[in-house]
């Protein structure tokens, strides 16, 4: 699932200003990116301790993900469907 969003997230983000290149696109696809990455990290994991650790880094990554589509919504960057 975390995959399917991260590519919706590279799709919907080819749309943002250029000079957001570096900026805004570059970190919220590295952020929907990271939440899949810790939960298969995590997944590979020999303890459940590991496991939810992993699990509460992709959390992170998720709020930070949110605030990030708040803002390119607010600037017009995206249409509330997306979020």
């Amino acid at each position: 699932m975390s995959h399917s969003i991260t590519l919706e997230i590279y799709k919907a983000s080819q749309g943002f200003p250029r000079e957001e290149l570096f900026g805004l696109t570059s970190q919220i696809r590295r952020s929907f990116a990271s939440i899949g990455y810790n939960i298969s990290e995590g997944a590979g994991r020999n303890s459940d301790k590991e496991f939810a650790n992993f699990i509460n880094i992709a959390l992170g990554s998720s709020n930070e993900a949110e605030n990030q589509l708040l803002l390119a919504r607010d600037l017009g960057y995206i249409s509330e469907e997306i979020i």
